[in-house]
């Protein structure tokens, strides 16, 4: 067994890092002696203490996790065969073990020097990466440069965390035809984690380690481990009698049905409309969609207002988020406000697909699935968003909730096109005709007495009939078809 105290390259910002990380003294590293044995380009006169990459293992408040730190002190924290072994290595330990693994990262990139060698190293990680998604969580955090194939490999995992000043990229800004760091910094923690979509949360170094330590203790250790759960202190029936004023801002309502008002948000700032994020119910971590129409900040002010409308980015985020909580047993919970999709040329390119993307990831989905209908829920924007149609278990709707086709005053103009264009009083007919499709077609209590809702329920009981639902389908088992996997 190694020693138990780091090697003193850890003793570099890249130990530090580790042990920020973890639960104090627990940290033991594995592979301390190893350096490159690559003796061209004089590598021998290099010092590659534990070849740029400190490995190991230790706990998050007593949960087991494997880590690798990239130490930039040695060789710019470059990628050489040895380097790559060593991170292979924890990944097959993690995986024989079910435990996380979480990467600290500040690279360069591969090693020139090595080559071909390095090249192979990074494919081996690749592979073991690529064995591990859906076993394991990873998780990594850019802390300094991430580029090239290493920004692959933050890809592949789960989640990604993003230092401030942090650089992530495959290709530098520089390198990119017509453009420079001053006209867009395409590496930039700002660019990566609102356009690019790739960066999960953004902070200071200390903030990025305390949330990650949050997120392991909320997540389950592997894809069968059940021991997620916590003590819920917080009452089980508590009414949250403001509820409802949350509707636009479905991260707000989020948290106020949450144990302990617990919300852990994931990609804020990748098309904020639609929210994605990690609440406790109960004590049971449960991963939650929603659909959003305004940001309120801290001090409760309007920020910001969006349309109630999937968008291709949305799609893309609430279907990546999705296919995670399937694979590892976490539970959906979805609060739907949409009226149809996004209408806009940049949109139309990609919204077919990644709205399909999003019908197949909840209808693939076979754990316990729980919506909740709590504004408009309209046309096949509303089925792809967890409906009962596609597969949820139970759906709830607030007394006020819209389901239907489309809002009531187009539909009559579409149907009663030539009535309206007769009439003396065209707005009162609309008005009329609109009040009784309303009640016939679009409200909450005609898609209930067509078993399209399982309930009408008051907004401030939501928290306790949601809990209630989830308790219910804790034993649910679903058989999906014999094949390999699907396609979309």
């Amino acid at each position: 067994m190694e020693d138990s105290k780091m090697s003193n390259s850890a003793q570099t910002l890249s130990g530090k890092r580790i042990e920020s990380l973890l639960d104090d003294n627990s940290f033991v590293e594995v592979g301390s002696y190893v350096t490159a044995r690559n003796t061209d380009f004089n590598m021998t006169a290099q010092e590659t203490a534990a070849d740029g990459v400190i490995t190991g293992y230790g706990t998050i408040e007593g949960n087991l996790v494997y880590v690798y730190s990239q130490d930039a002190s040695v060789m710019g924290g470059s990628i050489g065969e040895m380097h790559a072994k060593k991170i292979s290595g924890i990944y097959k330990m993690a995986m024989k073990m079910g435990a996380p693994v979480i990467g600290l990262l500040d690279c360069s990139g591969l090693r020139l020097q090595e080559a071909t060698d390095a090249l192979d190293g990074f494919g081996q990680m690749y592979l073991e990466q690529t064995l591990a998604s859906g076993v394991i969580p990873q998780i990594c955090a850019v802390f300094g440069n991430c580029g090239g194939g290493m920004a692959v490999s933050s890809a592949i995992a789960d989640f990604v965390f993003m230092a401030e000043d942090g650089k992530l990229f495959v290709n530098s800004p520089n390198a990119l035809a017509g453009n420079d760091v001053s006209k867009c910094d395409t590496a930039s923690a700002k660019f990566q984690s609102e356009e690019a979509g790739l960066v999960d949360m953004v902070g200071s170094e200390d903030e990025i380690l305390g949330q990650i330590r949050t997120l392991v203790s909320i997540l389950p250790a592997n894809n069968e481990d059940d021991m997620s759960y916590d003590e819920c202190e917080d009452d089980l029936n508590r009414v949250c009698a403001d509820l409802a004023g949350w509707t636009g801002d479905t991260a707000k309502a989020l948290a106020e049905i949450s144990d302990n008002y617990f919300f852990m948000e994931v990609k804020k700032e990748y098309d904020p409309s639609m929210v994605t994020g990690f609440i406790r119910l109960n004590g049971t971590t449960v991963g939650c969609v929603a659909n959003r129409t305004e940001i309120y900040n801290e001090e409760n002010e309007k920020t910001e207002e969006f349309d109630a409308a999937l968008s291709a980015r949305g799609c893309e985020k609430a279907a990546e988020f999705v296919n995670f909580c399937n694979a590892f047993n976490i539970p959906l919970l979805t609060l739907v406000n949409v009226k149809g999709y996004k209408q806009c040329t940049c949109t139309e390119k990609k919204i077919a697909k990644a709205a399909g993307r999003l019908t197949y990831a909840f209808a693939n989905a076979d754990v316990a699935k729980v919506t909740v209908v709590i504004g408009e829920a309209f046309g096949s924007a509303y089925v792809t968003m967890n409906s009962k149609s596609i597969g949820a278990d139970i759906v709830y709707a607030w007394p006020q909730a819209k389901i239907g086709m489309m809002d009531a005053q187009s539909a009559v103009k579409i149907m009663y096109s030539e009535e309206i264009e007769k009439s003396e009083n065209a707005a009162a007919l609309i008005s009329e005709k609109a009040a009784e499709y309303e009640k016939l077609q679009s409200s909450a209590q005609a898609a209930a007495r067509r078993g399209y809702v399982d309930d009408i329920i008051e907004a401030g009981e939501t928290r306790k009939r949601v809990i209630a639902a989830f308790e219910m389908l804790f034993t649910k088992r679903e058989d999906r078809p014999s094949k390999k996997h699907g396609t979309v």
